[in-house]
């Protein structure tokens, strides 16, 4: 028996099952084991066990005989409001999760990918958080293959916008974005190119090179390999693929990069663009995040939002197709 003088005993919630709280929550209301064992679907039986339990553990009678039938103990008065307070917090907890509001949230999100997918992402991406959710920022991060997936994993990194195939790893998902071909551009007054680019002209001009970590060759040296012909003569390698329509516009050699890079810098550097002389396969690239934050509404609202930003991008492509374009050869 606890002395007067000393503090309640605390509580062990480990040791406490949660059916017992919700029978108990019955027994306050109803004052009756019979009706309290019909609200919560328990026998009679099951419910005069539950009251022996809680008895035993809250060291109280909680419920004692009166002149008209069953009355609460001053213990049981006691938890009378704070447990249906309690109940109803977890059982708000428990439920869906608040759906994301945009218009109203403030929070930053971060993305890591390399420079032409920020380049093909982020004018949609802004244009759309103008519109609706002025409060939300973003961070851009150079993705980093060695480390990208243990900071999805702990949400430094939001997601990571890649190439595929994206790396295995415990809890990745994915999705694809959208599949991106090549095309080759010189500049408007190349010397030797005019109105048509050949796999002869293309393998003796000097090509640059987008090699982010600066050393192998591209998707054009294996094609080259594949088909038996001569290698081509890389005469500049450049890490960003921001740089090398500026390096193009500037020189007499030749890149083959993707469509949608070319695409938003053709008119601005007065580059022509040819389909490549040699077959070249598409590559996917993907949006990437780990299963931790599959079901949270704002990340699942940031992932609905890049894949719409991408979409405007390549709409805008399609609308631009034709722009300072050579013909076909």
């Amino acid at each position: 028996m606890r002395r007067a003088h000393e503090p309640p005993a605390e509580v062990d919630l480990s040791s406490i099952n949660l059916n017992l709280l919700v029978a108990l929550d019955a027994l306050l209301r109803e004052a009756h084991v019979t009706r309290a064992a019909a609200r919560v679907g328990l026998t009679q039986s099951a419910m005069s066990h539950a009251l022996a339990q809680l008895r035993e553990l809250l060291g109280d009678a909680l419920l004692i005989r009166g002149q008209g039938g069953m009355v609460l103990t001053p213990r049981a008065q006691q938890l009378v409001a704070p447990l249906k307070r309690g109940l109803a917090e977890l059982r708000r907890a428990l439920r869906d999760e608040p759906p994301f509001e945009p218009a109203t949230a403030t929070r930053r999100f971060t993305l890591a990918t390399r420079d032409f997918f920020g380049s093909v992402l982020l004018p949609g991406a802004l244009e759309l958080l103008g519109r609706e959710a002025p409060g939300v920022d973003l961070s851009v991060l150079h993705v980093d293959s060695a480390t990208f997936s243990s900071h999805l994993e702990t949400g430094e990194v939001d997601l990571a916008i890649i190439v595929a195939p994206s790396p295995s790893g415990p809890g990745l998902r994915q999705q694809k974005l959208l599949t991106e071909d090549f095309v080759c551009v010189v500049r408007e007054d190349h010397p030797t190119v005019r109105r048509k680019l050949d796999l002869d002209t293309y393998l003796k001009l000097t090509h640059v090179l987008i090699s982010p970590k600066g050393d192998g060759g591209g998707a054009v040296d294996l094609a080259l390999a594949r088909q038996g012909l001569p290698p081509r003569r890389i005469a500049v390698r450049v890490p960003y693929f921001l740089i090398a329509p500026l390096v193009v516009s500037r020189s007499d050699h030749v890149l083959t990069a993707p469509r949608r890079l070319i695409d938003a810098f053709s008119k601005a550097y007065a580059l022509k663009v040819f389909p490549p002389p040699i077959a070249l396969p598409p590559f996917d690239i993907l949006q990437v995040w780990h299963e931790r934050f599959d079901g949270d509404p704002a990340h699942r609202w940031l992932r609905e939002l890049v894949a719409r930003a991408v979409n405007m991008g390549s709409e805008n492509t399609r609308k631009s197709r034709g722009v300072r374009r050579a013909p076909a050869s």
